[in-house]
C-alpha cells in the first residue's frame, strides 16, 4: 500500500512539473511572439515613413536631408517613452485587450524614429546588421533561459551602466569626441548584450509569481517590451561600427 502510495505521489508530482513546464514554454512563446510582431511592425512603419509622402507628417526635410522634426514628428519622439510609463505603472489595472492596443502603439511610434536609420545607412548595411543582431540576441536570450546561475546580481551593475551610458552619450553631444564616439558604441553593446540575458532569466523566473493570474498578460507584454527594446539598442549600437552611411 504504501508502495502505490509513493507511485500516486511521484506520478502527481510528474504531472504537475510537466504542466508547469508547458505553461511556462507557452508564456515564454507569447513574450518571444510579442517581440517579434513588434520588431515587424516597427519596421513596417520605418520602411513607409522612410519611402513615402509620410515622411513630410514628421520630418522637416532639406536638399534630401532631415533638418528637423515637425510638431507631429516631437511627439512620436517622446510617446514611447510616455506609453512604458503608463504601461508600467497604471498596466496593472488594464484589461489585456488595453494592454495590447498600448503595446502595439508604442512598437508603431517606435517605427517612426526608426524610420531616420533607413535614411541615413545603405539598405545592405541594414539588412546585414539586422541579421547579425538577431543571431547575436537568439544566443543571449537562450543562454538566460537555460542557464542555472542566478543573475539578478546583475541587475543594479547593469542599471548604474546604462545610467552612465547615457550621461556619457549626451556630454558627447554637447563636446563631441572622436574617442568617445568609439568608446560608446562598444560600451552600449556589452550593456544590452548582458541586459538581454539578465532579463530574459527575470521574465523567466517572473512567470512563477503571476501564473494563471489576471497580471500574467500584464507581464508577458512588459516583457516583450523590455526584450524589443535591448533588440533595438543592440542593433543601433552595431550599426554605428557596422554600418555603411548613404
Amino acid at each position: 500500500m504504501a508502495i502505490q502510495t509513493d507511485r500516486r505521489t511521484m506520478t502527481g508530482a510528474g504531472v504537475e512539473s510537466a504542466a508547469i513546464h508547458e505553461g511556462l514554454r507557452t508564456y515564454m512563446l507569447r513574450v518571444y511572439n510579442y517581440m517579434a510582431s513588434g520588431l515587424l511592425l516597427s519596421g513596417i512603419v520605418a520602411f513607409a515613413v522612410a519611402n513615402t509622402g509620410l515622411i513630410g507628417l514628421f520630418f522637416r526635410v532639406e536638399a534630401g536631408q532631415i533638418a528637423g522634426y515637425t510638431g507631429l514628428g516631437m511627439i512620436s519622439m517622446f510617446m514611447p517613452l510616455g506609453l512604458i510609463l503608463f504601461m508600467s505603472f497604471a498596466g496593472h489595472n488594464r484589461s489585456a485587450g488595453t494592454m495590447q492596443l498600448l503595446y502595439w502603439l508604442f512598437v508603431g511610434t517606435m517605427g517612426v524614429g526608426l524610420s531616420t536609420i533607413l535614411m541615413t545607412y545603405t539598405g545592405v548595411s541594414v539588412a546585414r546588421t539586422f541579421v547579425i543582431t538577431a543571431s547575436a540576441f537568439a544566443g543571449l536570450s537562450l543562454y538566460g533561459y537555460t542557464t542555472k546561475k542566478d543573475l539578478s546580481g546583475m541587475g543594479t551593475f547593469l542599471l548604474m551602466g546604462l545610467i552612465g551610458l547615457v550621461i556619457a552619450m549626451v556630454v558627447n553631444m554637447i563636446w563631441p569626441s572622436g574617442v568617445m564616439g568609439f568608446v560608446i558604441p562598444v560600451i552600449g553593446v556589452l550593456i544590452f548584450a548582458g541586459l538581454t540575458v539578465y532579463d530574459t532569466q527575470r521574465i523567466k523566473s517572473g512567470y512563477f509569481d503571476v501564473q494563471g493570474s489576471s497580471r500574467e498578460e500584464h507581464a508577458a507584454v512588459m516583457g516583450a517590451v523590455a526584450l524589443y527594446l535591448n533588440f533595438i539598442n543592440l542593433f543601433q549600437f552595431l550599426l554605428m561600427f557596422l554600418g555603411n552611411r548613404n
